[in-house]
This record gives C-alpha cells, sequence and structure tokens, in this order.
C-alpha cells in the first residue's frame, strides 16, 4: 500500500507563510473539498498568518499527473512540548477567529490523500507522530475516511470536547422555518419591535432597511460599519474589539475583502434611518452548487437593544440564507447552548477534538490520558471561577 501511494503522490510539509505562490492550485482544491472550511482557503488563511500562523506549516499532498493538482492541504503547528512534558503533538491550526480544524481534502480522493499524508509524516523526523485536530467534524465524511486510514494503519483515535453548535440546514422549508423555530408569539413580538424600531428614526418617512453588501467595495464598506459597532458595545469596553487592535483589523479586511472579490463574502446591514445599527460577516466555500457559508461575526447598536436588533438582522440573513439556492447548510460559528441563535437555527454540528496516533504508539496512550487530565484541570478552573463570582 505503502508503494502504491507513494507511486499516485508527492507530500510535502511548507511553511504556511511561503504559500502565497500555491495560491490558485490551494484555491480550486477548497472548490472540491470533501469538508468545504473557508478559514483554510488563502484568501482568509494568508491573512491571518502574521496574526496567528506563527510556526504554522502546512502538509500539502499533490497528484504526480503533468500538471500537479493539489489534493490536501493539512495546517497544523509543531508543539515539542505538551502537557508540561517533552511529548511532541503536531496540532491542527485553529485560532479564535478560526473556529473549524477540518482539512482540505479532494473528494473524489479522501482516503489515499489522507493516508498519503500520514505516510509522510510516519517517514518525517520532526514531525510528530500523534496528531491533535481541534474543532474537527464528529460526524461527516471526513471523520469517517479519517477514521478508515487510521484503522487501516493499526492507529488509535480519542474525541475530547465534543460539542454542539447551531446549524441551518438547506432542508429546511423556507416558507415556515422561521416561524416554527421562534414560535407565533415570539415572531409577533419580534415584528412589533421592528416597527417601534422604524418610529425611531429622526425621519417620519425613514423605514428599516435590510441589505446585503455583497462586492468587495460594498463590503470594505459594511465591514467599516461592522468594526464601529463592535467597538461602540461590550467588546469596546472590553478592550477586545477589532477596531482598537491594529493587526486585527488588518487581518479582517484583508480577508473579508479578499473573499468578498471572489464572491465568497457578503455582510448583511440593518439599518434605521441610513444608520446601520446591526451587521453580520457571512464568508462562504465550497462548490457554488452546495456551499457552505459560516456566520462569522455579528455586532449591534446596543442603545437599540430594547428593539433586539442582533435577533432582527440575523432573521433577516437567515431569511436570506434560505432564499439562496446555492445555499446547503450555513454554521453559526457559535458557542455550543448559544441563547441566541440556538432557537433559530434548530440543527446542530456536531465538533470534537481528535487526538489520533498514525500508527501503533505507546505515546499515545500516554497522551491520552494527560489530554483528560488537562481538560478536567481546565473545566475545574472555570468551575472554580464561577463560584468566586457568585460569591463575590
Amino acid at each position: 500500500m505503502h508503494g502504491t501511494i507513494e507511486s499516485l503522490f508527492r507530500v510535502e510539509w511548507r511553511p504556511l507563510a511561503e504559500l502565497a505562490a500555491i495560491a490558485d492550485a490551494w484555491r480550486a482544491l477548497a472548490g472540491r473539498a470533501l469538508a468545504p472550511n473557508v478559514f483554510y482557503e488563502p484568501a482568509f488563511a494568508l491573512a491571518a498568518a502574521p496574526v496567528f500562523g506563527r510556526n504554522v506549516g502546512a502538509g500539502l499532498v499533490w497528484s504526480r499527473s503533468a500538471a500537479p493538482q493539489l489534493l490536501g492541504f493539512f495546517p497544523a503547528r509543531i508543539a515539542r512540548r505538551r502537557y508540561g512534558a517533552p511529548l511532541p503533538v503536531l496540532v491542527g491550526w485553529t485560532h479564535p477567529f478560526g473556529p473549524l480544524g477540518a482539512p482540505l481534502v479532494d473528494r473524489d480522493l479522501a482516503e489515499p490523500v489522507i493516508a498519503a499524508w500520514f505516510d509522510h509524516i510516519a517517514g518525517h523526523r520532526q514531525l510528530p507522530k500523534i496528531l491533535l485536530l481541534p474543532f474537527f467534524p464528529a460526524d461527516a465524511p471526513l471523520a469517517r475516511a479519517l477514521d478508515a486510514v487510521v484503522a487501516r494503519r493499526g492507529g488509535a483515535s480519542a474525541s475530547f470536547g465534543q460539542h454542539q453548535r447551531a446549524l441551518l440546514a438547506a432542508t429546511s422549508d423556507p416558507g415556515n422555518s422561521l416561524d416554527d423555530a421562534i414560535g407565533g408569539k415570539k415572531r409577533k413580538e419580534l415584528r412589533r419591535q421592528r416597527k417601534r424600531l422604524g418610529e425611531t428614526a429622526s425621519d417620519e418617512n425613514a423605514t428599516v432597511v435590510f441589505s446585503r453588501a455583497d462586492d468587495a467595495t460594498a463590503v470594505a464598506h459594511a465591514l467599516g460599519d461592522f468594526l464601529r459597532l463592535e467597538a461602540d458595545g461590550w467588546k469596546g469596553r472590553a478592550g477586545t474589539a477589532a477596531r482598537d487592535h491594529a493587526d486585527i483589523a488588518r487581518f479582517m479586511t484583508s480577508a473579508v475583502t479578499t473573499l468578498a472579490g471572489e464572491g465568497k463574502a457578503w455582510i448583511g446591514r440593518l439599518a434605521v434611518d441610513t444608520h446601520a445599527i446591526a451587521a453580520m460577516v457571512m464568508l462562504a466555500s465550497g462548490a457554488s452548487e452546495a456551499g457552505a457559508v459560516w456566520a462569522w461575526k455579528i455586532a449591534y447598536d446596543e442603545s437599540y437593544a430594547r428593539f433586539s436588533p442582533g435577533v432582527q438582522v440575523l432573521l433577516d440573513v437567515t431569511q436570506a440564507l434560505l432564499d439562496d439556492p446555492n445555499v446547503a447548510r450555513a454554521d453559526s460559528c457559535a458557542d455550543a447552548d448559544h441563547p441566541m441563535i440556538d432557537h433559530i437555527w434548530r440543527e446542530r454540528l456536531v465538533l470534537a477534538d481528535r487526538l489520533i496516533s498514525i500508527g501503533p504508539s505507546f505515546g499515545f496512550a500516554v497522551a491520552r490520558r494527560l489530554e483528560g487530565l488537562r481538560r478536567a484541570a481546565i473545566a475545574a478552573a472555570k468551575a472554580l471561577r464561577k463560584v468566586v463570582r457568585r460569591r463575590s
């Protein structure tokens, strides 16, 4: 099997910062990926690299054809020490602005491409033989392909931190989904709030308007509204708003506008009297006929909080997604049990952090035990903080 794999593919490990030269092949792979992941698209990943990609590399699997195609993209960071011990782990690349760790794998060659990547790891002196893939889809074709390869190699796998986040699926009924999800009484209340929202305008003829910015120029303008709304809200007060951090603002502007230029980003805005009071940044990836969308960021004017502007713009965005025949599903990017979006987007995306040994390994048992202890300690510390806050 090893010889067959080697004859079909060429595999290399390269620093993420050097990959702009292969952007065309990389972008083409993203369009064919078994599991689309906008955070691993070149427009997003290259913009994020200076901020979140220090020491990140990528495993690249190429065909050996006359015109080589990129068939696999596996970004990761080598952690030489983990759990306070010299136990090296190859950790898939995620960060606070990129909450999905599904590698890009050609949908027609998933298992052999993953096998080729694992073969390369096995024969590479510097690459750890234990992998940790954060935010990995737990119940999906990519997971099944990965499990099949691990099993054939005699490896092992364990899941940690499994959770669900809100998802909007194309199987929803566009005519009834919002009313069914929210309930008639709540829907009536939101319509009443929207009407009252219009009454706050300085011009009695003004209306509450939802608009969608699609092209790069309009998206850049709408992103400015988003950054303003975020900075004027609780994130601004906490010092975590993107506008207050030049490197984050540059990364967001570059990623979103570049994706918009490729038809892969848009921003939904809710305005009163031409003044934006809420904005949602939406990113897209995958084949045009069955693409995936991510509700990446949302911000709203807190002075309008009694009118639920965040929910209002979410409803408009949801309807736009349901009306778009090219959208297969939308990932909320939200925390588990989110108090707002969970009641509107009723489907769920199951994610877990996958710890993997690519072959038989004593070190995997040690890593599995230490990973469990690490997470238990983090959970205990969080619980203790909650108790202290309640008593203070």
